[in-house]
């Protein structure tokens, strides 16, 4: 991490030309604009205007009708990206390239309310109100190409060759053929002020998972979007490629994004879901939480799986859950208890892809699990076996479709994001939805590999 005064002095010294203010969009990628460095520090580190449609268009960038925020009666005017210091850094795989994160918000100073980061920091202020505080950490799989981004659209993203050949979970040999591009990501993420703890190979050929170390909500949602890009940026720079997509060759295992979650006090130095008195060490304050983001699993799925694609990840006997319950360290359940009998006893939301918004999807399950917290919810029995064969078990939505609905009718949602937050991300679902009916069927492939 960098100091302000710290990037005054390194632009100075002619160590640093460049610095990318950024925001996350509403699919979670980053957007914004490079700058001058003599001329930030001058002056725009106080802020910068973008666009409103950014927060308003499909992941090609095209404006989307029926947005009550911005549209083209309304101009599609500006709105202020206030830099948030604290997450300066330099880029190390970059040349003389510094980034700051933005907040997004309007004339008068005030957060946009649909901007992704707003979302979630709302949902961690209602936290803090209750002098508690929640932890996360994201793991996210992606697939490696002997590839350009170039080459891969040229084929049609059909028959591509991926780094590896054969199923590499945790497979040395194999994941030494790569190691160049993946020493290069987590080295590269280390000196960007991201804790990186491992990388691994996973279930497909060529398929990878990378792992930082948990942090707060925020911060955790910041360095996930952050190492998302500087995956990308580090592969084409090698001259290879990845995507992220949920999945992209059906036949392949799908890349996921398992969440994991605890709440602690307000000054991190206690987890408030450890009680060694209790079964499986979980406290009454834990089996609330997870019995909260149980009872709301199918209307926060459409923060968890954004895409028609993210809907091809959930298929049976894949890694990939396909059912709404919680268990005990089992891989074939939604949502699985990890750390059982230790302080570090957290849940792991196994439902999420590679491909979901961090701040969205974490705004979401910290709004089910502190209403399953506030309203003192009952956890059911863990379930115990393989999930994929329970057909009397609660399903994950199976399609986008089915996912809006669930959102549309949350009263969860409606209350703790605000109607016109959830009305804003209904107009995005639908459209994708609209947009996938009217086109040709590689056309999420085509969409999706590079630019979500």
């Amino acid at each position: 991490m960098m100091t302000f005064e710290a990037l005054q002095a390194a632009v100075e010294a002619g160590e640093i030309d460049t610095v990318v203010m950024a925001m996350p969009d509403q699919f979670g990628r980053l957007v914004g604009k490079r700058f001058h460095a003599v001329y930030f520090v001058e002056q725009a580190h106080e802020e910068t205007h973008a666009c409103d449609y950014l927060l308003a268009n499909d992941i090609d960038m095209e404006p989307v009708p029926g947005y009550a925020a911005t549209n083209w009666e309304k101009g599609y005017g500006d709105f202020v990206l206030k830099p948030d210091m604290k997450t300066l850094r330099r880029l190390p795989w970059l040349e003389g390239t510094a980034l700051v994160l933005c907040d997004v918000t309007d004339h008068h100073g005030e957060p946009v309310p649909h901007a992704p980061r707003s979302i979630l920091k709302r949902q961690i202020e209602r936290l803090a109100a209750q002098e508690r505080r929640a932890f996360c950490a994201s793991e996210l799989e992606f697939y490696l190409f002997d590839e350009t981004y170039a080459s891969a659209d040229a084929k049609r993203f059909q028959e591509l060759a991926t780094a590896g050949s054969y199923i590499e979970d945790y497979h040395i040999f194999q994941t030494t053929k790569e190691e160049p591009v993946m020493r290069a990501i987590r080295n590269g993420l280390q000196e960007a002020g991201i804790p990186v703890e491992n990388s691994k190979g996973e279930w497909g050929p060529g398929q990878a998972e990378i792992n930082v170390r948990y942090a707060d909500a925020l911060e955790m949602a910041d360095r996930h979007v952050i190492l998302k890009n500087g995956i990308k940026e580090i592969a084409h720079l090698a001259g290879k490629s990845v995507t992220f997509m949920a999945k992209w060759n059906y036949e392949l295992a799908g890349n996921s994004c398992h969440i994991h979650a605890s709440v602690w006090d307000e000054a991190g130095s206690k987890p408030l879901f450890y009680d060694a008195d209790a079964p499986q060490s979980m406290s009454a304050l834990m089996r609330a939480f997870v019995a909260g983001q149980l009872a709301h699993a199918e209307e926060i799925t459409y923060f968890l799986a954004p895409f028609i694609n993210s809907y091809k990840r959930f298929q049976v006997g894949t890694f990939a859950p396909t059912k709404a319950i919680w268990s005990l360290d089992n891989r074939t359940a939604g949502f699985r208890l990890v750390g059982d009998g230790t302080r570090n006893v957290r849940i792991e939301c196994r439902i999420g892809g590679a491909d979901l918004n961090p701040y969205l999807a974490f705004a979401a399950l910290l709004a089910a699990g502190m209403d399953g917290m506030e309203r003192g919810l009952e956890l059911p029995p863990p379930f115990a076996g393989d999930a994929y064969q329970g057909a009397e078990l609660r399903n994950v939505p199976k399609t986008l479709r089915a996912a809006t609905e669930a959102l549309e009718r949350s009263e969860l949602l409606r209350q703790a994001f605000g109607d016109d937050v959830v009305e804003h991300y209904l107009v995005t679902a639908r459209w994708e939805q609209f947009e996938y009916d009217r086109r040709i069927t590689d056309w999420e492939l085509k969409r999706g590999f590079e630019r979500g």
